[in-house]
């Protein structure tokens, strides 16, 4: 069976865009990904996406079987059975795909499963020290709730990448099921998608774990500062997610 060489076909690859005269960012803005991405394609680290395989190949003006195979061909056409071979190693390689996003959501899910044990495990230790449940929840319930649930969207639920008219037209807002994001003045593509999502998930993820420690140390080292403190940290907890989103997303626009 015919399968992909990651080495072949990152070394063509790489010839081809120098043919064109074009940097990896410059290719990886046609086909609106990272030129982290086509840096991995390169190296043989990864292979692009399927259906990135045609706009790839229109780019690099061949075909997307000369693509696969990692050579130019002559006009004589494939036999029958190396074009069988070209369509099974495509279907291996959007299954690969396919697995590795599974493994990927599986690591996002254990960590979504220790941020929220270790949240729960805090608030059982304050409230072992006197603490009521009362004031942990008017204090602290409410920001690990909405963590949970929106760190719990994007690591379990958030798509892997946008429709592709997200690509064509400058948009700033998405939504999905109950959750809206609009992020004014970002045009969110396939680009910086996966870079917002991952600032998303991780302030998320850290937020419920670090946010029972502040509190705690605010009450036990600056008691005077304890009222107004609270209040910059329920709001620094809560607003502060915009802030790594916007910025993860304007970096790689």
């Amino acid at each position: 069976m015919f399968e992909i060489d990651r080495e072949a076909f990152g070394t063509f690859l790489a010839r081809l865009r120098k043919e064109k005269g074009l940097t990896q960012r410059e290719l990886a803005e046609q086909l609106y990904v990272s030129d982290k991405a086509v840096s991995k394609w390169e190296r043989g680290l990864s292979l692009p996406d399927i259906s990135l395989l045609t706009p790839l190949a229109e780019s690099l003006g061949v075909t997307v079987t000369e693509l696969l195979r990692g050579e130019r061909l002559g006009p004589e056409p494939l036999p029958v059975e190396q074009v069988e071979e070209l369509v099974t190693g495509s279907l291996e390689l959007s299954g690969s795909q396919r697995q590795q996003k599974g493994r990927d959501r599986k690591r996002r899910g254990m960590l979504f499963a220790l941020s929220a044990a270790a949240s729960l495990l805090e608030l059982l230790l304050l409230k072992g020290i006197g603490f009521s449940w009362p004031v942990l929840w008017n204090d602290l319930g409410v920001v690990e709730l909405l963590c949970l649930l929106f760190g719990g969207w994007f690591c379990l639920l958030a798509p892997d990448a946008l429709p592709a008219y997200y690509d064509q037209n400058h948009i700033s807002s998405f939504s999905s099921g109950p959750i809206r994001l609009n992020l004014a003045g970002i045009r969110l593509s396939n680009r910086n998608w996966p870079y917002l999502t991952g600032a998303a998930r991780w302030w998320l993820l850290l937020t419920p774990v670090v946010f029972p420690l502040l509190y705690l140390a605010l009450q036990c080292f600056a008691p005077p500062l304890w009222a107004e403190g609270r209040l910059w940290l329920t709001l620094t907890a809560c607003l502060g997610l915009f802030v790594p989103m916007i910025v993860s997303a304007k970096l790689h626009e």
